[in-house]
């Protein structure tokens, strides 16, 4: 046995070592507020998000990036999620190699360059610098939700992933909140605007490098402990051709076939809620109204799925089911109505713009829409999570299932903004996106039943094997089934 002490304010002290494992259990200090521990990492990755994403979240909900004309935030779109998604599938590998620091500053200084293009787009009108930041953009954003995905469902106990998903949804989309409240007061006094201002752009860009620097403070996976001593990966840098042998090994793997159509339509519907819904129906300064209250109802919506993940029924698979018929019948409901508003409008018919003051009780019915919207896109992608994060619970592993996830994602949501840019019936393209929620449902269903451990394997793993070598069994048994 050795003993090998942390860094200062680690709070933790190596206690045991199975030489032939290479696994440790390890001392975890009482308070749960520990700079290596679960809880506090995945609370700063939910920070990075919510000055990054979140604010992209905010931008992109504007309707057009805040322009008046939808063509350059649709190209620059596209042009980011065809990257995104290549760099999605291969984010699994260059996270595992480079690690999270590395990956992440990168990914999050992409960030700050997009929202800068549109600040030189609202000057010069040129959408080929918006464009070329999109494509960069889909590079950062492939590496960035890798390392989310790896971070935010491998470091979590087993039984806790669904509290810990939606703790970063509820932070992530704090930023979509904030975000959406800085065009909405520069831009309050505004009501005939076409386009953002300035200074809404620049306030996206600070907040957006705040977050890149944060990236800084987020820990690898062989430096995070669980409360019960175990670490959340042993693993510290792969190999090239082990990533590669991997990722391709993903497009066989019947698990991540079944997730397509989930990952597909994931994203497939925001260009048509935001350009199409909160673009047309609502004046500049409604829409920023509408995104702060949209992003709202996905901290709602995140909670709400998983507390019912995690604590409705004993049996993680029964939980896992009744999440998936909740939001099935949720999301029905939802784009019924959604249905019944856009048979109001149409291209060749756009509607009077709605005003949150001027209009009345007309305003009322499409604002609860589009918060439903945002309430159902956060259950949706939280119940996806929840099924890969179930899949396994090595970093390594669940970095690549969330880059496939991601990866499949993007590529549907570059479909999705081209469609918006070819002007596609608005009544089709809200019947495609009901269509693909709803094949998603059954076979995320086939996955839970087949693929999905109940609790009380994990509960063994967790209360018994606290010695090395069970431990490093106990991961080693679980990757295998993964894979």
């Amino acid at each position: 046995m050795s003993t090998l002490k942390l860094p200062a304010g680690m709070g933790v002290i190596v206690d045991g070592r199975d030489e032939e494992s290479n696994s440790t259990t390890v001392a975890v200090s009482k308070s749960r507020f520990r700079y290596n521990s679960p809880l506090v990492q995945v609370c700063l990755i939910g920070l990075v998000c919510f000055c990054c994403p979140g604010m992209f979240n905010a931008l992109s909900g504007m309707g057009g990036g805040g322009q008046v004309d939808h063509t350059a935030a649709n190209n620059a779109n596209t042009a980011l999620y065809t990257t995104f998604a290549v760099f999605g599938i291969l984010g699994g590998g260059i996270y595992n190699i480079l690690g999270p620091k590395i990956t992440l500053l990168f990914a999050c200084s992409t960030y700050v360059l997009y929202a800068g293009s549109f600040l030189y787009y609202n000057h010069y009108k040129q959408q080929s610098f918006a464009i070329a930041a999109g494509a960069l953009l889909g590079i950062g954003a492939g590496l960035l939700w890798v390392a989310e995905g790896a971070i935010m469902t491998s470091y979590p106990p087993p039984n806790r992933k669904g509290s810990y998903i939606s703790l970063f949804w509820s932070i992530f989309n704090m930023g979509g909140v904030i975000g959406g409240l800085i065009p909405f007061f520069l831009n309050y006094h505004r009501s005939d605007a076409a386009s953002v201002n300035d200074a809404t752009y620049i306030g996206f860009m600070c907040f957006m490098f705040a977050g890149a620097l944060l990236s800084l403070a987020i820990l690898p996976p062989n430096k995070v402990v669980r409360d019960n001593g175990t670490r959340c990966s042993n693993i510290k840098y792969s190999k090239v051709s082990t990533e590669v042998t991997e990722i391709l090994r993903l497009f066989l793997n019947w698990k991540m076939l079944l997730i397509v159509p989930a990952s597909w339509a994931s994203n497939f519907f925001h260009s048509y809620q935001f350009n199409n819904v909160n673009g047309l129906l609502f004046n500049l300064r409604t829409r920023g109204l509408n995104n702060v209250l949209y992003w709202g109802a996905q901290i709602v919506g995140s909670i709400g799925i998983g507390f019912l993940l995690d604590f409705s029924f004993n049996s993680r698979r029964t939980r896992g089911l009744f999440g998936i018929a909740v939001v099935a019948l949720l999301g029905s409901g939802i784009c019924a109505g959604g249905f019944a508003n856009q048979l109001k409008y149409s291209h060749s018919k756009l509607p009077e713009k709605l005003d949150f003051k001027d209009s009345g009780s007309g305003f009322a019915g499409p604002f609860l829409l589009y918060f439903s919207y945002g309430l159902l896109d956060a259950m949706f992608q939280s119940t996806v999570y929840w099924v890969i994060g179930s899949l396994a619970d090595d970093s390594e592993t669940l970095s690549r299932y969330s880059g496939f996830y991601k990866g499949v994602q993007s590529a549907g949501a570059a479909v999705a903004w081209q469609v918006d840019t070819h002007k596609v019936p608005l009544m089709s393209q809200l019947i495609v996106n009901w269509g693909l929620t709803t094949i998603s449902y059954p076979l995320l269903i086939i996955l839970v039943v087949f693929a999905v451990k109940d609790d009380n394997n994990s509960e063994q793993v967790t209360s018994k094997e606290t010695n090395p070598v069970s431990v490093a069994s106990g991961i080693a048994k679980t990757t295998l089934q993964a894979v």
